[in-house]
């Protein structure tokens, strides 16, 4: 098996933290991320990945070429309009039970971890000016399905759960945890502690249902709110990704008029390309890549509605075109 060259030329390549006590996507400058990395994949480029796992990748021959190419792209946009960028790694599936089940031993999977964010670094190297501060994340998932809440961890075993990755990250020098696509708010929270554990600050994204609604049926103010409470306030900022825009742009309306609190604690999305529920999604056997320049403009809504939208990406349907056309739409050229 061949990861990253070997584990010790993963270890060569990670480098010191850059932004880690300093996160700059908390100013009130946008950032970009990039989009759908998994559904790129496999509907743009042919590939198969195992259990939606984007990190074997790096278990195969050209597969750390084709991440940095996909990275390329939207480093490229951000660095065309001068904003930030957040570079996440490709470890959403790299936790320990989902390395189970694509076969890996605990330390193969540590390698593989410690590889998604040490090829981060030279990516930042290359790209990163002072007008495109380029932050590393490790990125982190749901211990189950991303669409399903499923059986709900305690708080303190999702601390426990999470702190695997989160200690692998902190040693590979990332700036930050990412826990993308939360379904339930326990989980959420203890994945923020396990980041604090580590010495990392972290960005909670939840996922909405059509109602606006987390998989669980808690709302997002409701999951913010008992994040914010079991976790003393860890997270740096919460996000919402793996929604279309339309899912939930009432209830962000409907919070600015109530002048909800939960609200200043909100900063990002990346939503999907597609308005489909993840039940149609789930089982779908196309790509719904929607169309990139209304996403934009659905984009520009939500920041009209809400000023702190500043970190901007995409989701499952999205690649560069859609990212590229939020820039256009959302930040000065």
């Amino acid at each position: 098996m061949k990861i990253y060259d070997d584990a010790a030329g993963a270890a060569r390549a990670a480098a010191a933290p850059r932004w880690r006590h300093a996160l700059p996507q908390l100013a009130d400058k946008p950032f970009l991320s990039d989009g759908g990395l998994e559904t790129t994949l496999i509907f743009h480029d042919g590939l198969e990945l195992p259990h939606f796992a984007s990190v074997t990748m790096l278990d195969r021959p050209g597969g750390r070429e084709i991440l940095e190419a996909y990275y390329r792209r939207y480093l490229e946009i951000a660095r065309a309009h001068g904003v930030g960028f957040v570079l996440d790694s490709v470890t959403w599936r790299a936790s320990p039970d989902w390395g189970a089940k694509l076969g890996y031993d605990r330390a193969t999977l540590a390698d593989l971890n410690r590889a998604a964010v040490a090829m981060l670094h030279p990516l930042r190297q290359e790209f990163e000016t002072e007008a495109t501060p380029v932050v590393v994340g490790g990125c982190v998932g749901p211990r189950g399905d991303g669409y399903v809440a499923g059986a709900a961890m305690s708080v303190a075993e999702a601390e426990a759960y999470g702190r695997f990755q989160a200690e692998l990250f902190a040693e590979a020098g990332a700036d930050m945890v990412a826990a993308m696509t939360m379904t339930n708010a326990a989980e959420a929270a203890g994945y923020a502690r396990a980041a604090a554990a580590a010495g990392l600050p972290s960005c909670i994204s939840f996922t909405l249902e059509t109602d606006a609604r987390l998989p669980s049926g808690e709302s997002l103010g409701e999951a913010i709110g008992f994040v914010e409470r079991e976790s003393d306030g860890a997270p740096a900022y919460y996000m919402v990704n793996c929604a279309h825009p339309t899912h939930f742009a009432a209830m962000i309306d409907a919070a600015v008029e109530a002048g909800e609190p939960w609200l200043a604690r909100l900063r990002g999305v990346r939503a999907n390309a597609s308005t489909r529920s993840h039940a149609e999604l789930d089982s779908s056997t196309d790509l719904d890549a929607g169309d990139p320049d209304t996403l934009g403009r659905d984009y520009a809504a939500l920041r009209a509605r809400h000023r702190r939208f500043t970190i901007l990406g995409g989701c499952c349907g999205t690649d560069d075109r859609h990212v590229a056309a939020i820039a256009r739409t959302c930040l000065a050229a």
